[in-house]
């Protein structure tokens, strides 16, 4: 666990000052990621107070203070560095997680973690020169991957070829299990629409 995600001798030192200023006893730190697997992921770094932790976080061991990863975000903090770099105005944490964005999918790989992939590695390079771009909502029953289309493909006349021929058919070449591809984008909105 200890080569997953590295603290440097200075964020522990930072955070353990931090965390003496609670006014609690037992505060640790919680580290996950939001929108893991997408262009969008955010790593964070939260306090988590005796009782807090959720069930499955695994605490790191070794650590002067409880710290806990939450369990679903384990393949993106894969490789994450926490460093923190003081200067002139005090200092500063920095958190980079190189695998936040697109995890390294393999046969462990969620459904969702794997439809992402493809759609940020396969599909949307393609949509991007029509100002576009389509995001997974969710995955529904099991195998039915519900799509929004943004950028030039909502409200795009063409949208039901680029569904159909595009992302459809390179969704079910790299992921067969799945049984239907739905859209829930408004395309009556076609205020960035590419024509």
């Amino acid at each position: 666990m200890s080569q997953m995600i590295e603290i440097t001798p200075s964020a522990q030192d930072y955070l353990v000052e931090l965390l003496a200023g609670q006014e609690q006893k037992g505060v640790g730190v919680r580290i996950f990621v939001l929108q893991p697997g997408t262009p969008q992921a955010e790593t964070c770094l939260a306090y988590s107070r005796p009782g807090e932790e959720k069930e499955g976080d695994v605490k790191l061991e070794g650590m002067p203070f409880p710290t806990y990863l939450e369990e679903k975000s384990l393949p993106y903090l894969e490789e994450a560095n926490i460093d923190y770099n003081k200067d002139r105005m005090g200092g500063q944490l920095t958190i980079k997680a190189p695998n936040s964005k697109l995890p390294k999918v393999n046969e462990n790989s969620t459904l969702e973690e794997r439809v992402n992939y493809v759609l940020w590695t396969e599909v949307n390079p393609m949509l991007a020169s029509h100002g576009g771009e389509v995001s997974l909502m969710e995955i529904a029953d099991e195998t039915v991957a519900v799509l929004k289309f943004g950028g030039g493909c909502q409200g795009c006349s063409s949208v039901d070829v680029t569904l159909k021929e595009g992302v459809e058919k390179t969704l079910r070449e790299h992921i067969p299990e799945l049984t239907e591809i739905r859209d829930m984008t408004d395309h009556a909105d076609r205020t960035n629409a590419y024509y």
